[in-house]
């Protein structure tokens, strides 16, 4: 009966903590196996409005995509040995699983829906601070850690907005 909850709590504090210390802390660092979250998924939501041209190949291949693909099997591998003491939880962690890639990859592949959809994960690509809005499904745990910055909606996303439509403006041909 628990589980269900559980599950769904354990899975948003795993999300929120692999995503700060491992691909964020260790990530940083150049020779990192993690290195490929900052140094290639965020330098790509940066350049690209929130969108990630890498989400639109196979995952298969060792690139942050595979590599991110690679990391949840791998996780959801390590749980499974649960599935027969905690049957409900466990299937709870790995279906978060399997939506965590489902919506962190249409984030990446369709910036609007994320805006409207998944503004906290919007927030920490695009907002000023990449170091907050750990959570990708769902902000329960950056509630809860105190990290959840807004920036969707905000005067200084508009104005963010502004600048680079006016530094777009700037840099396009005149005919």
């Amino acid at each position: 009966m628990w589980g269900l909850p559980l599950g769904l709590l354990y899975s948003n504090a795993w999300e929120w903590v692999v995503h700060k210390y491992v691909l964020h802390d260790w990530g940083r660092a150049r020779d990192s196996v993690w290195r490929f979250h900052w140094h290639e998924h965020h330098k790509n939501a940066r350049r690209s409005a929130m969108g990630d041209p890498g989400y639109t190949r196979s995952v298969f291949g060792w690139h942050a995509q595979g590599r991110e693909a690679l990391g949840l099997v791998i996780a959801g591998l390590v749980h499974l040995p649960l599935a027969r003491r905690y049957p409900l939880f466990t299937a709870t962690v790995l279906a978060s699983q399997w939506n965590y890639w489902r919506v962190h990859r249409r984030a990446h592949r369709d910036p609007a829906w994320a805006r409207a959809h998944l503004p906290w994960h919007y927030d920490h690509h695009m907002g000023p601070d990449q170091d907050a809005n750990w959570c990708v499904t769902w902000p329960g745990f950056d509630w809860v850690m105190g990290t959840r910055k807004p920036w969707v909606g905000t005067a200084a996303e508009e104005a963010s907005r502004a600048r680079r439509a006016a530094r777009a403006d700037a840099a396009a041909p005149t005919v």
